[in-house]
C-alpha cells in the first residue's frame, strides 16, 4: 500500500501525480521505441488526465505550476513527444510532413499567445475602479462578459484546442498518414484563430467598458444623487462577510440613506441579500471619493490593515461596533481608540475596555445593545415531560494566539458529545464555527471525530428501530412524509429566487454589476418572510430523533437558538448573544483555570454551568433544564443580559439608531465649524492620503 497512513484527500492528489508523471514517462517510451499503440493511449490518457484535474484538482495543477510545470509546459512536452515519435516512424517522410507538421503546431501556439494577449487586454478592459450592487448603472452602457472559456479560462482553452491537435497528430501516429495531423491542426487554428476575433470584438466601441476617469466621474455624480449619510465600512478576507453581514439589516434600518462600502471586488457577491446600495473601492484614491459626499458616519464591525485609509477621511465620523462581544482580549482591541466612538452592547463591554487600559476615553463608549438579535425568541418554558431535550453544542474556534482555553473542541468537545449521546432523551444540534481547525490542526481533526461519533449515534438508531426496538428514546425512527422534503424544496426555491443572483457562468464582475441594478421595492422584506418560511420548512423536514451536523450557513445561529433548549460554548459572543432569550447555558473551561478564578476571568460564564474537559457536570445540566425547580441561575441570567446586553426598553434599535443620528449630527457640526473658518485655512487631505497610503496596483480581476 503505497499511500497507507496519508489522508484519503492528499492521496488522491499524489495518485494523480503519480499517474500524469506516468503517462509521460510511457509516452516517451513509445516514441523512441518507436510502439505506436504505447504512444497514443499514454499521450491520449496524459491529455484526459490534464483535463480532468483542470476541473476536479485545480490545486494540484497550482503547485505544478509553482514548480514552472503549468499547462503550457506540459501541453508543449506532450505534443513534442508526438512529434519526435514520428520521427521513429516509417512510412513518414521527415523532411516534408514533418516539417509541415511542425510549423501548424508551432503555428497554433503562436494564436494561442495572440489569444492570451487579447484575454490581457479585454479583462484590463473590464476592471473597473469601482464595483456596484444594487445601484443603476445602466449609465455606463456595460456590456455582458466575453465567454468564460475565452477570457479567463487560459488553462482550459489550450487543453480543448490542443484535443483535435492531439487526435489528428496519434491518428497520423497510427495511419502513417499526415493527413490527418494537418487536419487535427487546421481545426485547432480555425478555433484559435476565431476566438481570437471574436474576444477582440470586446475591445470595439459598442462592448467596451467605460474608462476609469468615466467611471469615477459617474461614481462622483450618483454619490450626489443618492446623497448617503450612514454607512458600513468593511474589509476582510473571504471567510470573514459574516463579520459584516450581522449588521445590514440594522444600517438597513437606521434613519437616513444606507450604504455599503467595501475594499475587496470578492466581497461584493458575499454580502447577504440586501437593498442597501454596496460599492467597492479598491483603491485610496478612489476611496478619498467618499470625502466629498454627504456621508456623515461609517460603522466598522471589524478591524483591518485597510481601515486606517478610510479614517484619514476627515469629513466622515467613525464608530466602532466589533462583530460581536465576548471577555476574550480581541473584543477590547487597543486599535479601538482610533474611532471617534465606540459602541458596546451594555455595562459590561464599557467596563471591559476601561479595565483594559487601552486608551479608549469612557466619554466615547455608547451602549446601543445589539439590534441584531431581535429574531431571537425568549425562554417558552422547559422541554415537555417525556420529550427530547435539544441542546445545541456551539464551539468557537482555536484563535490565533494558541491557547487551549479558545476552543474545547480539542480537549473537550469528544467528551461533551459523549456525554449528550448516552441520553437517550437529547437531540444533539452540532455547529462548530466555520474557522475550527484553521489554525490547529488538532482542532480540525477533533471536529472530524465528533461528527463521525454524532453520524454513528444516527446510524445506531436507525438499526436498532430495524431490529424491533424502540430507539431514540422509545420514539423509533420515523422521518417525515415527502411532503415535508417537497415543502423544503419549494421555500429553498423561493428564498434562492429572492436572496441570491443567478447569473451566467461566464458572468464578470462589470455583468454582475449591470444584472445587480436597483433592486426591486420591497425585496428585502420579502426574503426575511421568505427566510422564517425556510427555517420552519427546515425543521419540519428533520426526523425529530436525529441529531443535526450543522456546517453550512444556513440555518444560521439565531435559529438554531430558538429551537434549543439549552446552550454549550466557549467564552464568545455566542454567549452573549444567547443570553438574549434567558435559556439556560454551559460554557466549557479548558483554561486550566480552577472555576472561581474562570468566573471572575470572565464575567459571561456566571450565570451559567461550568463544564470541565470531562464533561461530568452535563448530567446536572440537563436536569436543571428540564425542571425549573433545580435551575438556580434563572435571576443570574437575567441580570447577566441586562448586565451584557443593556436594558430591554428603549429596545436595541431605538437606542442604536439614535446613537447613530447623534454621530451624523456631530459630523454635521464639524462641518459647519469648518464652513465658518473658511476652506481656505485648512488643506484637503484627499490627495496627500491617496499619494501616502496608496497600495500597489492591482492585478485584473480573474488573474
Amino acid at each position: 500500500m503505497p499511500f497507507a497512513g496519508i489522508a484519503p484527500r492528499r492521496a488522491v492528489q499524489l495518485m494523480a501525480l503519480t499517474t500524469l508523471l506516468a503517462a509521460y514517462c510511457a509516452q516517451l517510451v513509445g516514441a523512441l521505441k518507436p510502439n505506436v499503440p504505447l504512444l497514443v493511449a499514454a499521450a491520449a490518457g496524459g491529455l484526459a488526465l490534464d483535463l480532468y484535474l483542470q476541473h476536479r484538482q485545480p490545486g494540484l495543477l497550482s503547485l505544478l505550476s509553482r514548480v514552472r510545470f503549468d499547462v503550457m509546459v506540459r501541453q508543449l512536452l506532450r505534443d513534442m513527444l508526438i512529434l519526435f515519435g514520428l520521427l521513429q516512424i516509417d512510412g513518414i517522410e521527415p523532411l516534408r510532413e514533418q516539417s509541415a507538421l511542425t510549423v501548424m503546431l508551432l503555428s497554433s501556439y503562436l494564436v494561442h499567445f495572440l489569444i492570451q494577449g487579447v484575454t490581457i487586454m479585454v479583462r484590463r478592459d473590464r476592471t473597473v475602479p469601482v464595483v456596484t450592487r444594487n445601484v443603476d448603472v445602466s449609465a455606463l452602457g456595460l456590456a455582458p462578459a466575453p465567454p468564460r472559456i475565452l477570457a479567463r479560462r487560459s488553462s482550459h482553452r489550450l487543453l480543448y484546442l490542443s484535443v483535435p491537435v492531439t487526435v489528428g497528430l496519434l491518428t497520423t501516429a497510427a495511419t502513417a498518414d499526415a493527413v490527418w495531423g494537418v487536419l487535427g491542426l487546421g481545426v485547432s487554428l480555425a478555433l484559435s484563430g476565431g476566438g481570437a476575433l471574436y474576444l477582440a470584438t470586446w475591445l470595439l466601441p459598442a462592448k467596451r467598458t467605460a474608462d476609469d476617469q468615466r467611471v469615477r466621474e459617474w461614481f462622483a455624480a450618483w454619490l450626489q444623487e443618492y446623497q448617503p449619510t450612514v454607512g458600513l465600512y468593511f474589509s476582510g478576507g473571504a471567510t470573514s462577510a459574516y463579520q459584516a453581514n450581522m449588521w445590514v439589516s440594522t444600517l438597513a434600518a437606521l434613519d437616513g440613506k444606507p450604504l455599503i462600502v467595501l475594499r475587496e471586488r470578492f466581497m461584493v457577491q458575499k454580502i447577504t441579500a440586501t437593498d442597501v446600495p454596496i460599492v467597492c473601492l479598491p483603491k485610496v484614491a478612489d476611496l478619498m471619493l467618499l470625502e466629498h459626499s454627504t456621508l456623515k458616519m461609517l460603522l466598522h464591525p471589524a478591524n483591518s490593515g485597510k481601515t486606517s485609509q478610510v479614517l484619514r477621511i476627515p469629513t466622515i465620523k467613525h464608530a466602532f461596533t466589533n462583530h460581536g462581544e465576548s471577555d476574550k482580549l480581541s473584543s477590547c482591541n487597543p486599535y479601538a481608540k482610533a474611532y471617534d466612538e465606540v459602541w458596546v452592547a451594555g455595562p459590561a463591554a464599557r467596563a471591559r475596555y476601561q479595565l483594559a487600559d487601552i486608551g479608549v476615553d469612557d466619554r466615547d463608549v455608547v451602549e446601543v445593545g445589539r439590534p441584531q438579535l431581535a429574531p431571537i425568541r425568549p425562554y417558552a418554558g422547559p422541554p415537555p415531560a417525556g420529550g427530547l431535550t435539544t441542546v445545541l453544542y456551539a464551539p468557537t474556534w482555536e484563535g490565533w494566539d494558541g491557547n487551549p482555553g479558545n476552543t474545547s473542541v480539542v480537549l473537550a468537545g469528544e467528551n461533551i458529545v459523549r456525554e449528550l449521546l448516552a441520553d437517550p432523551q437529547v437531540r444533539l444540534l452540532y455547529k462548530p464555527h466555520p474557522l475550527t481547525g484553521s489554525v490547529d490542526p488538532r482542532a480540525g481533526e477533533a471536529n472530524k471525530r465528533i461528527q463521525a461519533m454524532i453520524t454513528e449515534a444516527n446510524a445506531a438508531v436507525v438499526a436498532e428501530a430495524a431490529a424491533g426496538g424502540q430507539g431514540a428514546g422509545g420514539r423509533g425512527a420515523e422521518r417525515p412524509g415527502p411532503e415535508a422534503a417537497a415543502e423544503l424544496a419549494r421555500a429553498q426555491a423561493e428564498l434562492d429566487e429572492l436572496a441570491t443572483t443567478t447569473f451566467r457562468t461566464g458572468a464578470d464582475e462589470v455583468e454582475r454589476m449591470l444584472v445587480q441594478s436597483s433592486p426591486e421595492a420591497g425585496r428585502a422584506e420579502a426574503v426575511q418572510a421568505a427566510t422564517a418560511a425556510w427555517e420552519e420548512a427546515y425543521w419540519a423536514s428533520l426526523p425529530v430523533w436525529e441529531h443535526q451536523i450543522i456546517t453550512d450557513s444556513r440555518p444560521g445561529i439565531y435559529a438554531c437558538f430558538n429551537v434549543a433548549d439549552v446552550l454549550i460554548s466557549d467564552v464568545s459572543s455566542v454567549i452573549s448573544d444567547y443570553l438574549t432569550s434567558e435559556k439556560p447555558y454551559a460554557v466549557a473551561n479548558t483554561s486550566g483555570m480552577t472555576e472561581a478564578e474562570f468566573k471572575a476571568e470572565f464575567p459571561t460564564v456566571r450565570a451559567g454551568t461550568i463544564l470541565g474537559p470531562r464533561a461530568k457536570q452535563i448530567p446536572a445540566l440537563l436536569e436543571a433544564v428540564r425542571d425549573p425547580e433545580h435551575d438556580t441561575l434563572v435571576r443570574a441570567r437575567a441580570e447577566l443580559k441586562e448586565h451584557l446586553l443593556g436594558p430591554s426598553e428603549p429596545p436595541s434599535l431605538v437606542r442604536f439608531n439614535a446613537a447613530a443620528v447623534a454621530l451624523c449630527a456631530k459630523a454635521d457640526a464639524r462641518a459647519a465649524r469648518i464652513e465658518a473658518r473658511g476652506e481656505s485655512d485648512i488643506p484637503s487631505q484627499r490627495r496627500d492620503a491617496a499619494e501616502e497610503l496608496e497600495l500597489e496596483p492591482e492585478e485584473p480581476a480573474g488573474v
